[in-house]
């Protein structure tokens, strides 16, 4: 729907379990903006509906974009309501930063940093999914260092039964599913997504290796990452740099590595490998 100022929102909407319902929610943008952008790119690889795609793309442009409040956080609503004391264990309004792409450090850094204001007033201290997906936003924040603590804090024990607190505190049994009573699987496939995060981003528009390598993995290798683009990405690691990497992908295609602080051009034919050395 419109706005008296012609700005496109959506109707009804809701920042889950959290705050009113009302026009415009920046989740609901956000997600919005995500699936406009997923055609008009898809579109085009297609060539299809290019007359639809120009609609599209103009209704993208109409959207109510995110804004920063005046504590320097993302709003979470189209007022600047946001509570700084505020810890509840969702954020939502950070979805644009992950899984979503319009939020990135490198192109939209103002708004960058107003996710990374959001995300310390919330805390580090959650529970499950919530958890989960703080770790991934910290690793799309480029900080392994930080990705890496609240990964820690995930993967502590925690007491028998159903004595976890919803909003802080989870952790994981002894067999490692993830607390939030009783279970929630999230936790771990999110945990788990978060240190793909930490290995390998490709949400820009190229294959960035190691983007948020904590200092305590130093030294490693991966094997058996995706990048988009249905590359296949294999990395080995040692003092925190890039010694050697293997990439594959079924078809042709080209692509943009970033590793070690420089961007190399690469062509991959199908079916074989390409190797790139640190």
């Amino acid at each position: 729907m419109a706005r008296a100022d012609g700005v496109l929102v959506t109707p009804d909407g809701w920042s889950p379990e959290h705050g009113p319902e009302e026009p415009g929610v920046t989740y609901d943008q956000e997600i919005v903006w995500d699936l406009f952008t997923n055609y008009i790119e898809a579109a085009a690889v297609l060539g299809v509906d290019a007359e639809y795609r120009q609609k599209v793309s103009q209704l993208r442009e109409g959207l109510l974009k995110p804004k920063i409040g005046s504590w320097g956080q993302l709003q979470e609503w189209p007022e600047d309501r946001d509570d700084i004391r505020d810890e509840h264990r969702h954020v939502s309004h950070l979805f644009a930063l992950h899984p979503g792409r319009q939020i990135s450090p490198v192109e939209t850094p103002e708004l960058a940093n107003a996710a990374r204001a959001s995300l310390k007033a919330r805390g580090d201290q959650s529970t499950g999914w919530a958890m989960a997906w703080r770790i991934n936003f910290w690793a799309r924040l480029l900080d392994g260092d930080h990705a890496h603590r609240l990964l820690r804090n995930l993967l502590h024990i925690t007491g028998k039964g159903n004595n976890v607190d919803y909003g802080k505190g989870g952790g994981v049994y002894s067999n490692l599913f993830d607390t939030h009573p009783p279970f929630q699987i999230d936790g771990n496939f999110g945990a788990t997504a978060g240190i793909a995060e930490m290995l390998l981003q490709s949400q820009a528009g190229e294959i960035h290796l190691l983007p948020a390598l904590p200092r305590e993995w130093a030294d490693g290798s991966v094997a058996g990452l995706k990048a988009r683009g249905n590359v296949t990405v294999d990395i080995a690691w040692k003092g925190g740099k890039v010694i050697s990497a293997t990439l594959r992908s079924a078809a042709d295609t080209r692509a943009t590595v970033r590793f070690n602080g420089r961007t190399q051009m690469v062509t991959i034919k199908g079916g074989q490998a390409v190797r790139l050395g640190g």
